[in-house]
């Protein structure tokens, strides 16, 4: 049952072979088994969930209409903010906060009939690559507990693998979906920028930030974009994009599919395990008719300094509300009100919180802001328009996920640079706002290797059909051994 995909549990479901109740119950069960051992929940919501589970099986018994998603466990990153329960960002400085309303896509899953089961651990304000950084605890890989589980949405990329939960959403900022998904062996999805509502997302980088799911097949990935997609008034970013049915993408040929693989992404940096795994499923991309091409994208080699002044100084802005005086942990012990911001920020916020917002304030700040910020958006610029003429030359781009498979907790935490190259394949995504997903395609040293898919904008129907198509080759069976 653990193991089960989600559209396999809707089956049983819409079948009657088991009840919303029975599924809900044997997750809790999971839950208590192994998360004592991977740390992915911060809060499991038992009570609610057994009971929305009931109201479920109530509607399937009375002939009623039930959603996309009904009766099917899933859990939510702690930066979604879920009404009437804690949202807290793995951080101190929000310990107390509980939301007084929904997110857009938790009112979306509510009305799929989807059962929310619990928050998920992250990286604090989701600045990190391996989910060390919580100020609450550390998750686990569930494959090697003494590895880390990829960061930021390490917990919703967790839970998932372990079999806790059938689906999760995270948010991506530079690959905090795609590179926990990789790490963990499950389908990690980044839609476009604007394909989903940001509303009810606790913002790290605005411009930056995207919501998505985690899932174990390419079919229930389509499932649940299926449900948050779609645009939203409470967002001025949101896209009014038609939201197509996803599943319809699924099991197609995808003979004569031009495939571009940008050589810098298979060059330095990247383990030999890793390119082996990607490599191999390119190869039976070709037996299935797929043109593949090698392309180039030199300007990616600036996209980790981009991301970092961009993310950053959006960071040091939308942080600043947390003071202790209007949001957030407020100290006990002060002398006067500059103390007191001081005090409150300094005790509130973790050390990768604010190494980041004195990046971010020193790239600002007058006199170095043409030198930095306003060079990096230049950049920017120039990196959108080399993946429009990379998709001039071909429908979607492929490469590696994470240059390595999990590494172990500490081996890079004393050195951000180390830490911030785990993101070198994801972050060109999101500075130019692409959808990209994140599916396994073997093991190297007994671990996942994650293989990247990038499309352009609003396509993520074809990026499923090309993954739906490596899925079914592949045919990626691991579970861990928990």
């Amino acid at each position: 049952m653990h193991f089960k995909y989600a559209h396999e549990i809707k089956d049983l479901l819409i079948k009657k072979e088991v009840s919303a109740e029975e599924v809900v119950k044997s997750s809790i069960e999971r839950i208590k088994e192994v998360d004592g051992k991977i740390d992915a929940f911060l809060e499991v919501f038992e009570e609610d969930a057994i009971e929305n589970a009931k109201s479920v099986d109530k509607k399937i018994a009375n002939g009623e209409e039930v959603g996309a998603l009904a009766g099917i466990p899933m859990a939510i990153k702690d930066n979604i903010c879920l009404k009437n329960q804690k949202t807290t960002c793995a951080s101190k400085i929000l310990e107390n906060f509980t939301s007084p309303y929904d997110a857009t896509v938790v009112r979306k899953l509510k009305e799929s009939d989807a059962i929310i089961i619990g928050r998920l651990n992250m990286d604090e304000f989701a600045m990190g690559s391996s989910t060390e950084n919580s100020s609450i605890k550390k998750t686990k890989n569930p494959y090697d507990l003494e590895r880390v589980p990829g960061g930021s949405s390490g917990g919703s990329a967790a839970s998932v693998a372990a079999g806790e939960v059938y689906f999760s959403l995270g948010s991506d900022t530079g690959g905090s979906i795609r590179q926990p998904a990789s790490l963990c062996g499950v389908v990690g999805f980044k839609p476009t920028y604007g394909r989903v509502s940001r509303y009810g997302l606790v913002a790290f980088a605005s411009s930056l930030d995207q919501i998505g799911p985690f899932t174990r097949d390419v079919e229930d990935c389509a499932l649940v974009l299926n449900t948050i997609c779609g645009k939203d008034n409470l967002d001025s970013t949101s896209a009014n994009v038609d939201v197509e049915d996803f599943t319809t993408y699924l099991n197609k040929d995808i003979k004569g599919i031009r495939v571009g693989l940008p050589k810098e992404y298979f060059g330095e940096g990247i383990d030999e395990g890793v390119k082996r795994e990607v490599e191999k499923a390119v190869e039976a991309l070709k037996l299935l008719g797929a043109e593949v091409k090698e392309i180039s994208l030199p300007m990616s080699k600036y996209s980790l300094p981009v991301y970092y002044i961009l993310s950053s100084s959006e960071a040091s802005s939308n942080l600043a509300r947390f003071d202790g005086i209007r949001y957030g942990y407020r100290a006990d012990e002060f002398e006067d009100l500059v103390d007191l911001y001081v005090k409150s920020r300094s005790i509130g916020f973790g050390s990768e919180v604010k190494r980041r917002i004195m990046l971010g304030t020193y790239a600002l700040s007058s006199g170095y802001y043409d030198a930095y910020y306003k060079k990096a958006l230049k950049v920017k610029r120039l990196i959108i328009e080399e993946f429009k003429r990379a998709f001039e030359e071909v429908d979607l781009i492929v490469s590696p996920t994470s240059p390595s498979v999990a590494f172990k907790f500490g081996e890079k935490a004393d050195d951000p640079l180390k830490m911030y190259l785990s993101d070198v394949c994801t972050v060109p995504v999101n500075i130019a706002g692409l959808p990209a997903v994140s599916m396994p395609v073997g093991l190297s040293e007994g671990l996942p290797v994650g293989l990247q898919i990038i499309g352009n904008y609003f396509q993520e129907g074809k990026i499923l059909s090309l993954a739906s198509s490596i899925e079914k080759i592949v045919n990626f069976n691991a579970r861990p051994l928990i």
